[in-house]
């Protein structure tokens, strides 16, 4: 597999991911206009990412990368989670998410979050899928411009930077996304070689 589409219409995440696949001698695609992919209705990261890919492949016939990832916070019991993209309504903005977000958090100082992020990919040849985390804390108010979805309220401690302070190169090497694909490309290297 040399070109996989990815099941997304967030540029952001075509492109940290693409830089990413690069690495494997990957090209990732983006999602043809013409491919709608359904509803997330699972439960769980692992059945979002799953109806993305396999919707994709069926459309497409080619390779589907698909992932459901989103920000866990311990003072609200793992919320918002797999609803992390739909927080504060469908078709909600990042900036109202975060918004909710420390609205729900209120004075708090038990600001202790986790990204999350589930990839399956599916081809004709089968079905992968690979998964991780990246630990950190939820800031008192946004800090930083790059990034996207929660990325100004994630602070990283280890790195003393919100994730929207990082470059682009520092996030891919820390970020559960980044490590989450390069597991998944790197089990598919070792099946391939």
């Amino acid at each position: 597999m040399r070109e996989i589409v990815l099941a997304t219409r967030n540029r952001g995440k075509l492109l940290e991911m693409g830089e990413i696949a690069g690495e494997f001698g990957i090209r990732l695609l983006p999602l043809p206009d013409a491919v709608q992919l359904p509803p997330e209705t699972g439960t769980t990261y692992l059945d979002n990412a799953r109806i993305k890919a396999r919707a994709g492949h069926a459309a497409t016939g080619l390779p589907v990368l698909a992932d459901d990832s989103g920000i866990e916070v311990d003072f609200l019991g793992g919320a918002p989670g797999v609803y992390s993209a739909r927080f504060s309504g469908e078709g909600a903005t990042d900036v109202e998410n975060n918004a909710l977000l420390l609205k729900r958090l209120g004075p708090t100082r038990q600001r202790g979050a986790r990204y999350r992020a589930v990839l399956v990919l599916t081809a004709a040849q089968g079905e992968w899928t690979a998964q991780d985390t990246w630990e950190g804390e939820i800031l008192p108010s946004p800090r930083g411009e790059g990034g996207f979805g929660y990325d100004p309220l994630f602070f990283v401690p280890a790195l003393a930077r919100s994730s929207a302070e990082l470059t682009r190169e520092e996030k891919s090497r820390h970020s559960h996304r980044g490590k989450a694909l390069r597991s998944l490309l790197r089990l598919l290297s070792e099946q391939s070689g």
